[in-house]
C-alpha cells in the first residue's frame, strides 16, 4: 500500500503555518507558474483528465463541475467549503490548522481557473483557532504579494474573503453555505438553478471542498497522468481518510483510494483495541451505513462503497467493536441530525425528531416490538422527500444497524400487552 503523504507531507514535523516554511518546501510555485505560463482553460483540462473527484463528500468530477459555468459575461466566484461538520471527519480541520498556505494557493489557483477574481473561504463556527491561523496566512499571503491587484507581477486580481460559519451543520450544504455567505438564514435552495449556473449573490459558482482544492498542487506538478495512474478504474488519485473509534491508533490517513478497509484499520490505525472484535465500521461518516466483517476487504473507492449500499463520502470511518450498544449509537446520531435540521422540510423535522423520541422510550424500557420495525420504517420514509441530503442522512446507520443487530434493540423491550396496544 502507498502510504507516501502528498498533501499531509510535512505535517507534524514542519510549521507549515509559515509562509517562509512553505515556500521553502515548494509553495506557491505552481501560483506562479499557473498565472504566468498557463491558460485558465488549460488548467480546467489537466483537472479533468486527472479524474480528481470532489472531497467534500458527493464525489463529482472537478473539471466537470468547473465546465458547467455558462460563459455569460457575469463576475464568478470560487468558495471553499471548510464547514467540516460530518461526524468522523476531521481532515480539513486538520489541512486548516497545519497547512493553511495549501488551501490558500488551490483556491487562488481554483479562482484563476475558473476566471474568478474573489474567492470565498467558508470555516466550521467551532474552528476558532483554525479560524486564527487561517486569518494570519491570509495576511501573509497577501503582503508576499499573492491576493489582491496584480498577484505574481501578472495583470490577474484576486481577492480572498475569510467567513466563520456559526456551528450549523447545514451550512455544510452548499447552497446553505452560499445562503449563510450572503447573510442569510442557513437553508438549502431548491435545485435547479444549480450553483455554477445562480449560485452565491445569483452568480455563477462553484463550491469545492478544502481537501479537493489542496490537490491541485500536486495534480499540476506532477501531472494528470500522475493521478489518474493511482486508485482504481472511476476513483483516482489518493484520499485523507478520518479513521476513528474502536481503534489503537485514530487518526487522519491518506492513502490511493483502492486501499481496503481491512488496511485502513489493521494497518494504518493499529487495529482494534486489545481483546476486542471487529462488529461494524461505518465508511463514510454519521450520513452512511454500516458495513460489516464480510465487507472489510472491498475496496475504499467511491463505487465499490455504493455497490455494498453505502458511500465513502468524506471519508470518515468510523470502527465499532463488540463493546458498542447500537440502540445508543442510533439514538447519538438521530439526535444530533434531528437537531441540525434546518426545519425547512417537513419529513426532515418532524421524523427526525419522532424517531429521536422513540429512541429515547426504547432505551428507557417502554418500547413495544413494534418499534423496532416501525424505526427501519420511519427513517425510510423520510428519505427522498427533503430539499438536501441532511433527512436522508437519518435512515443509513438506523436501518443498517437495526437489520444487523435487532437483538440490541429487541433486549430493551419488555413484552406488556397493555403498552403495545397503547403505542399501536
Amino acid at each position: 500500500m502507498d502510504t507516501r503523504p502528498v498533501l499531509m507531507k510535512g505535517i507534524g514535523e514542519l510549521n507549515l503555518c509559515s509562509i517562509d516554511v512553505y515556500k521553502s518546501q515548494g509553495g506557491y510555485e505552481m501560483l506562479e507558474r499557473a498565472v504566468k505560463t498557463m491558460q485558465p482553460a488549460e488548467i480546467v483540462s489537466i483537472i479533468d483528465k486527472s479524474g480528481l473527484r470532489g472531497r467534500g463528500g458527493a464525489g463529482f468530477p472537478t473539471g466537470r463541475k468547473w465546465q458547467f459555468l455558462p460563459d455569460n459575461g457575469e463576475p464568478r466566484y470560487m468558495v471553499c467549503n471548510n464547514d467540516e461538520a460530518e461526524p468522523g471527519t476531521f481532515k480539513d480541520h486538520m489541512l486548516l490548522e497545519e497547512t493553511p498556505h495549501q488551501i490558500i494557493e488551490g483556491m487562488i489557483i481554483g479562482a484563476y481557473a475558473i476566471r474568478s477574481h474573489h474567492a470565498f473561504i467558508y470555516i466550521r463556527g467551532e474552528f476558532k483557532r483554525g479560524y486564527e491561523i487561517f486569518c494570519k496566512a491570509v495576511a501573509e499571503a497577501r503582503a508576499a504579494g499573492y491576493i489582491g491587484k496584480g498577484i505574481c507581477g501578472t495583470d490577474y486580481d484576486i481577492e480572498l474573503t475569510v467567513h466563520r460559519g456559526s456551528g450549523a451543520y447545514i451550512c455544510g450544504e452548499e447552497t446553505a453555505l452560499l445562503s449563510s455567505l450572503e447573510g442569510k438564514r442557513g437553508e438549502p435552495r431548491l435545485k435547479p438553478p444549480f450553483p455554477a449556473v445562480k449560485g452565491l449573490y445569483g452568480k455563477p459558482t462553484v463550491v469545492n471542498n478544502s481537501e479537493t482544492l489542496a490537490y491541485l498542487m500536486p495534480i499540476l506538478r506532477n501531472g494528470a497522468e500522475w493521478f489518474s495512474s493511482v486508485g482504481t478504474e472511476k476513483s483516482k488519485g489518493y484520499k485523507i481518510v478520518s479513521v476513528s473509534g474502536h481503534v489503537k491508533k485514530p487518526g487522519n490517513y491518506e492513502v490511493p483510494l483502492g486501499t481496503t478497509l481491512r488496511q485502513l484499520i489493521d494497518d494504518c490505525a493499529g487495529g482494534l483495541r486489545d481483546g476486542r472484535k471487529f462488529l461494524a465500521v461505518q465508511p463514510g461518516g454519521g450520513s452512511s451505513a454500516c458495513l460489516f466483517e464480510e465487507h472489510l476487504d472491498v475496496p475504499y473507492d467511491y463505487e465499490n462503497m455504493a455497490k455494498n449500499g453505502t458511500m465513502l463520502g468524506s471519508g470518515a470511518v468510523v470502527v465499532f467493536d463488540d463493546t458498542t450498544d447500537f440502540v445508543k449509537a442510533a439514538l447519538a446520531l438521530v439526535r444530533f441530525f434531528s437537531h441540525e435540521s434546518c426545519g425547512q422540510c417537513t419529513p426532515c423535522r418532524e421524523g427526525g425528531h419522532w424517531l429521536e423520541l422513540m429512541l429515547e422510550r426504547i432505551l428507557e424500557g417502554k418500547g413495544v416490538p413494534s418499534d423496532v420495525e416501525m424505526l427501519v420504517n420511519v427513517s425510510h420514509q423520510i428519505t427522498g422527500l427533503n430539499l438536501c441530503p441532511l433527512g436522508d442522512s437519518i435512515e443509513p446507520f438506523l436501518s443498517s444497524v437495526v437489520k444487523r443487530f435487532e437483538s440490541h434493540f429487541r433486549k430493551y423491550i419488555k413484552t406488556d400487552p397493555t403498552r403495545e396496544k397503547q403505542y399501536a
